[in-house]
């Protein structure tokens, strides 16, 4: 219909008749909800939540704040709400404002309708164009937001500064009929949130030295972080005051969810004839990785740990696996233990440490998450090591035997798939004790990497990872070897 109707007395005739922005996203909302369609696809974990909770604010016609921690999907969330809009609604043609050709509200579009009449030329703006966005600076100012004064304008066209034509409109009123959202609202400062308050309450607009108000159709959404209510700023209470629905976002809190969003987000397939196998306890760990630093003592919680963390860690690792199996000259390759350990840069990235983590570094302290996440897999498929029945011979008994008899085990980071294989057979009783929990499948001797591993990181057998290598041997002949104690327990790297 919008490419036929071009003035506005075709527009009159066609019947089509104005609604409000929250009107609109209202019953584009119930619609989407009658004929069943996802309503924020691709967003996982909120589900019974965030999303019913937005959803409830739409239908109330309500102004929302996203208020949660780093990394928990806020952003992405807002700028979804464009899917809410109509694909089309018709304006003024070249109006600055998104005017309503049945209720314009500048000047410009007023004297083009008292000019022209039903021959008002029209245009159709497509919804993506309907959404405007400003991440909240200190040097944010309410000319950026609101609008103000433009002399040059004055100048050209001859006006005097008092004409409202000379108006150059901020941010907001450029998204009239839209949706503006404002990232990271406590970093603006008071006196600007403060020209927020007639928006949130009077739906208006006023510019510095014009008596008059321009009311605008906008729904207004925000996101912040509870950290930086007290690190960089606050939002002043009447500014909360009108903000109808504040909706609290959160972490993944199960496991499965967080590995549909790690397998969603993360570029696993890198599109080349190069195969990667990750066997699901790795991805376990990746996963578990998150949650570790998210009880970590050594970490801030305030800060919180992004769910960006473990889509870059994922990343990383598969880098690692890439870049061994094209040294190898291999079309296929599984996931090792090394791998795991190359997330390193993606999580010090990410991880702000209190005072003890800080003294202890962040690498050691990232190697000690992975390390604790390795074991909590570990413990989930294997007999605990440090726990016996009276006087029950530990299952573990010949690997470590096999250690205690002075062999060693050495693993190149770059070591091709035969010499991987044929080291690990070498170990009495590993792939015995792999095969109970594996099978023969491709994660057979992930898993025989990740029991050796996981008796290091219990204390029974010593470990020294040097550059490009690592070396496993019996825990009494390595005690002089690399490690570094934390206040709780002892850290194994």
């Amino acid at each position: 219909m919008h490419q036929k109707i071009k003035t506005l007395g075709q527009l009159k005739e066609s019947g089509w008749k104005s609604v409000s922005i929250k009107d609109e996203l209202r019953n584009n909302l119930f619609k989407k909800i009658k004929a069943k369609e996802p309503v924020f696809p691709g967003i996982l974990g909120y589900e019974k939540t965030v999303i019913p909770q937005i959803q409830n604010a739409i239908l109330a016609r309500h102004d929302l704040i996203l208020l949660g921690l780093r990394g928990q999907a806020k952003t992405r969330m807002l700028r979804m709400l464009v899917t809410f809009l109509d694909d089309f609604i018709p304006i003024v043609k070249g109006s600055e404002i998104n005017d309503d050709p049945l209720n314009p509200i500048s000047i410009f579009s007023k004297k083009l309708i008292a000019e022209h009449g039903d021959d008002t030329p029209i245009e159709w703006l497509p919804k993506e164009r309907r959404y405007g966005e400003k991440l909240a600076t200190p040097d944010t100012t309410v000319s950026d937001l609101i609008g103000d004064l433009d002399p040059i304008k004055a100048a050209s066209m001859k006006k005097a500064l008092s004409d409202e034509e000379v108006i150059n409109y901020g941010l907001i009123p450029r998204t009239n009929r839209g949706i503006f959202v404002i990232n990271e609202l406590p970093d603006l400062q008071p006196r600007i949130q403060v020209a927020l308050l007639n928006i949130m309450q009077e739906r208006d607009i006023q510019i510095r030295g014009f008596n008059i108000r321009i009311p605008i159709d906008v729904f207004m959404a925000f996101s912040a972080n509870p950290e930086d209510y007290t690190n960089r700023g606050n939002i002043i209470t009447p500014l909360k005051d009108r903000i109808d629905s504040q909706i609290i976002t959160h972490y993944p809190k199960s496991l499965d969810v967080a590995l549909k969003i790690t397998s969603q987000e993360a570029w696993t397939n890198r599109q080349n004839d190069l195969e990667i196998h990750i066997p699901e306890s790795y991805r376990k760990i990746l996963e578990y990785v998150a949650f570790e630093a998210r009880d970590s003592e050594y970490i801030d919680q305030k800060s919180g740990v992004s769910t960006r963390m473990t889509i870059t860690a994922m990343e990383q690792v598969i880098s690692a696996t890439e870049r061994r199996a094209v040294h190898n000259e291999s079309k296929k390759t599984t996931l090792r233990i090394t791998d795991l350990y190359a997330m390193v840069p993606a999580l010090t990235g990410k991880l702000e440490l209190v005072y003890e983590g800080e003294q202890e570094g962040a690498v050691n302290v990232a190697k000690h998450i992975i390390g604790k996440a390795i074991n909590r897999v570990f413990k989930e498929q294997f007999p605990d090591p440090s726990k016996r029945k009276g006087e029950e011979t530990s299952p573990y008994s010949e690997i470590l035997g096999w250690f205690e008899n002075g062999n060693i085990l050495e693993i190149p980071d770059m070591a091709d798939d035969a010499s991987y294989k044929k080291r690990l057979d070498a170990i009495t009783g590993l792939s015995e004790m792999a095969d109970k929990f594996s099978g023969e499948g491709d994660d057979r001797y992930a898993i025989m990497d990740l029991l050796i591993e996981a008796l290091h990181q219990n204390s029974k057998i010593g470990k020294n990872d040097l550059d490009d290598n690592r070396t496993y041997s019996d825990m009494l002949g390595s005690m002089l070897g690399n490690f570094t104690s934390f206040d709780d327990d002892e850290f194994i790297g």
